[in-house]
């Protein structure tokens, strides 16, 4: 079995209230094209997905119930420490230094206020609608937009191959020749992620999962938590998470891609620990919301 050898309160695995379950269908008619995804019908294999029995005995010693039923006030980073944090998770994420100068982050179309929302805070940029395509861009090409970005960022950006951007195709350019005398570049080496450095990977690369599996007249709930690395390179800062929250890392093939991905009780509740003071900014914001109540409504 997936969580054998766990109690009832904290593997998901036995049936719930039937208004729950009533509610969360409610909620997945309405979550639209949104990155909640509340239905699978499909069991959850093993591999890649449960943690290791190991875990789940480390996990069950919890005290799982401190998490507080109050939503806590959504704030956005309050200085430029947080702010590069979140950032350098953006761009280590979805960013690139292009070869023309520029700054280049690619944002779902339901995030087009966060993408605004960072142009604002920076100063500099634009917003582009990628034409046939469900996104947008912010793009800085401004010399003192990007110097200030790289600023934010410095000894928070996690990727080599950004650093690495950076140096050939900002610094080493003879625009910024007297701006790369007045800067040291520094990745970000330390295996903390106690910042907003996660929230920005997230709002990125993350995805919150209700499912349902409905089995022997009873319904199964998982809570998954979930983020897929695009390069192979970012295999590093998935061990990172999985450091810091549980779960498992799995190669997708199929795609070229690591997936890190959790489902357990404790895992839930350090997701949930985490982003309660780390907050995401865009639209996933609300999936998470969502997720949170119905662990809360399930450690009952």
């Amino acid at each position: 079995m997936l969580y054998a050898g766990t109690t009832s309160i904290l593997n998901f695995k036995y049936s719930i209230l039937n208004d729950i379950v009533k509610k969360l269908k409610r909620w997945s008619k309405s979550a639209g094209n949104s990155s909640i995804y509340l239905f699978y019908v499909k069991f959850i294999q093993k591999t890649g997905t449960s943690e290791t029995l190991r875990n789940e005995t480390t996990i069950n010693t919890e005290r799982i119930k401190l998490i507080s039923v109050h939503v806590p006030t959504h704030l956005k980073p309050a200085n430029d420490t947080e702010f590069g944090h979140y950032l350098a998770g953006l761009i280590d994420s979805d960013g690139h230094f292009s070869s023309k100068q520029q700054l280049v982050i690619v944002f779902n179309s339901l995030d087009a206020s966060l993408a605004y929302f960072i142009k604002e805070r920076i100063g500099y940029g634009s917003i582009r609608k990628v034409k046939d395509k469900n996104a947008i861009l912010l793009i800085i090409a401004a010399r003192k937009g990007l110097e200030k970005v790289i600023h934010l960022i410095n000894g928070k950006i996690r990727t080599e191959n950004k650093l690495n951007q950076i140096t050939k195709n900002i610094l080493n350019h003879v625009n910024y020749t007297e701006f790369r005398k007045t800067i040291s570049l520094k990745l970000n080496l330390d295996r903390n992620l106690e910042n907003h450095w996660l929230s920005g990977f997230t709002d990125a690369y993350g995805s919150f999962q209700i499912k349902f599996i409905n089995r022997n007249n009873k319904t199964e709930v998982f809570l998954n938590f979930q983020i897929v690395a695009c390069a192979q390179n970012q295999k590093n800062l998935l061990i990172l998470i999985k450091d810091l929250l549980g779960g498992n890392i799995a190669y997708k093939k199929s795609r070229d891609s690591y997936l890190y991905d959790s489902s357990s009780f404790g895992s839930a509740r350090r997701v949930i620990k985490y982003f309660d003071k780390f907050h995401l900014l865009s639209s996933k914001h609300v999936d998470y919301l969502k997720w949170r109540k119905v662990y809360l409504r399930m450690s009952q």
